[in-house]
C-alpha cells in the first residue's frame, strides 16, 4: 500500500491542485514541503494534532517537513474561519508562543538535525518593504478573486479589515520564499486554508515559472460538522497545564460513538487494516475501541507512562467510582469559602464543570451532577469546608466526566 492510498483510506485528504501530480510527489519522490502555524495561543491543540501527524507520516517516508512558525502572519491575523477580528498580540507574547509551539512539536514530530527545517516568517515579513512587496508581489493578486475566497467572503457582510484582508499576500509569500530557498514544492494545511494555500501556489508559479502544488487534510468534525476538541471549558490543548493527561484521555474515551472510529483511522497509527475491521463493531464493542483511542493519543501526546496512569485512573472510574491520584484536581483556598462554604453552582464553575452559575443550576436540576456518588438536588446547596479535607469531594457530571476537590 502506498503512502497516498494510506491518506486516502484514512480520510485525510480533502482536496488537491493537481491529483495525479500530487499523488506522484507523495509517493515516488522526496519532496520538501511546508506547513504554518499561527502562533496565536501559548499551545497547539487537537486540531494541530492532526496535522502534526500527517507531518510525521510524511517525513517517516522520507519527505523533508519546513515547520514555519508564524510570528509574521500572527501579526495580522488570519480571517479564515472567524466572525471577528482576531486579538492583536504584541511581538513577545508571539515570540513565546512559538517557542512552546516547537517544544510540543518536538514529542510528536522528529526535529533533529537533516529532518526538518524550521523557520519563523518574521525573519523575512517583518523586513518587507511596502512599495517594493506591492510592485513585485502584489500585481500578481486579483481582488476580484481574493474577495471570492471563502475566507474573505464569510467576512465580509461583518466586516474585513484592510490588515487582514493583506493575510492572504503573506501567507503565499511564504510559498514563494520557501520554494526560493529550500526548493519547497507542496504547501498542506486544513482544509479551511485551502484558498490561502492555492493563492500561494498560483504566485510561485508565476513569479517563478515553476511546478507547485497543494493540498489539504480534511478537519476534525463529528458526524454532524462540528469541530471536535472543545470542552465547556474550552479547548483541548496539548500542554499538560492547560489540559491534563487524564482530562485529556477523557476527551477521547467518552467521544460519540459516530465518531469513535474515524477518530482512530484520522489521528492513530494503529494499522488502517486493523480500523477498517472495526467499522462494524457495535456496542459494548465500541467502548473498547473508544479506550485504544484515548490511550493511543495520550501516549502519542504526553508519552505512555502518563497514558498508562490516565488508563488505570479511568478503568477505577468506570468501574467502582472511587477517587484516584490521577483524577483531575482543584484546590480551594480560603477566598473561596463565605462563611466556611461554598455554594454547588461555585464550586462547578471554579472546577470548569460548568460555564456559568445559571449552566450548573440546570445541570443539578436535570440530575446530571452528583456529590461523592450521590445525585444533587440543589445547585444552591452548600458544602461545609471541612468537607473538602482529606481525600476532598467528587464532583460527577453525567456518567463520566469526575473531578476531585481538596483543600489547598
Amino acid at each position: 500500500m502506498t503512502l497516498f492510498e494510506e491518506l486516502k483510506r484514512r480520510g485525510l485528504i480533502a482536496q488537491m491542485s493537481h491529483p495525479d501530480k500530487v499523488e506522484d510527489l507523495i509517493n515516488n519522490q522526496k519532496a520538501t514541503f511546508y506547513i504554518g502555524f499561527d502562533a496565536t495561543a501559548d499551545s497547539l491543540h487537537v486540531g494541530h494534532f492532526l496535522q502534526l501527524t500527517v507531518i510525521k507520516r510524511l517525513q517517516q517516508a522520507g519527505h523533508t517537513p519546513i515547520l514555519l512558525l508564524g510570528t509574521g502572519t500572527t501579526m495580522i491575523g488570519d480571517p479564515s474561519g472567524k466572525t471577528d477580528m482576531r486579538k492583536m498580540l504584541s511581538v513577545e507574547e508571539i515570540n513565546y508562543n512559538a517557542d512552546r509551539f516547537l517544544e510540543q512539536m518536538a514529542r510528536i514530530v522528529d526535529i533533529s538535525e537533516g529532518k526538518v527545517i524550521v523557520e519563523r516568517n518574521g525573519d523575512w515579513l517583518m523586513k518587507l518593504n511596502y512599495i517594493e512587496l506591492l510592485r513585485d508581489i502584489g500585481v500578481h493578486f486579483s481582488v476580484n478573486r481574493m474577495l471570492a475566497a471563502e475566507c474573505f467572503k464569510s467576512r465580509l457582510e461583518n466586516g474585513l479589515s484592510f490588515i487582514e484582508f493583506n493575510y492572504m499576500i503573506m501567507q503565499s509569500y511564504d510559498y514563494l520564499y520557501l520554494h526560493r530557498k529550500y526548493g519547497c514544492t507542496l504547501q498542506i494545511g486544513g482544509d479551511d486554508q485551502w484558498s490561502n494555500i492555492l493563492s500561494g501556489m498560483d504566485l510561485v508559479r508565476r513569479v517563478e515559472a515553476k511546478e507547485a502544488y497543494a493540498m489539504t487534510f480534511t478537519l476534525l468534525t463529528t458526524k454532524e460538522g462540528k469541530k471536535m476538541g472543545k470542552t465547556e471549558k474550552g479547548a483541548i490543548w496539548l500542554d499538560p497545564n492547560k489540559t491534563s493527561p487524564f482530562e485529556f484521555f477523557q476527551y477521547w474515551r467518552n467521544v460519540d460513538d459516530s465518531d469513535v472510529i474515524n477518530c482512530l483511522k484520522m489521528l492513530t497509527f494503529v494499522p488502517i487494516e486493523e480500523l477498517e475491521e472495526m467499522d462494524s463493531w457495535e456496542g459494548s464493542r465500541l467502548n473498547e475501541a473508544k479506550e485504544l483511542l484515548a490511550y493511543e493519543l495520550t501516549k502519542d501526546v504526553h508519552g505512555k507512562e502518563e497514558a498508562d496512569k490516565a488508563l488505570a485512573a479511568a478503568r477505577a472510574l468506570f468501574g467502582k467510582g472511587v477517587a484516584d491520584e490521577n483524577m483531575p484536581q482543584t484546590a480551594l483556598s480560603e477566598s473561596d469559602f463565605e462563611n466556611g462554604s461554598i455554594s454547588l453552582a461555585d464550586l462547578m464553575v471554579k472546577t470548569g464543570l460548568a460555564p456559568s452559575k445559571g449552566e450548573a443550576r440546570r445541570l443539578v436540576k436535570q440530575g446530571g451532577v452528583a456529590i461523592n456518588d450521590e445525585k444533587a438536588v440543589d445547585g444552591n446547596q452548600t458544602l461545609a469546608k471541612e468537607q473538602f479535607a482529606g481525600e476532598g469531594v467528587i464532583l460527577r457530571r453525567g456518567k463520566k466526566v469526575f473531578h476531585r476537590v481538596v483543600l489547598g
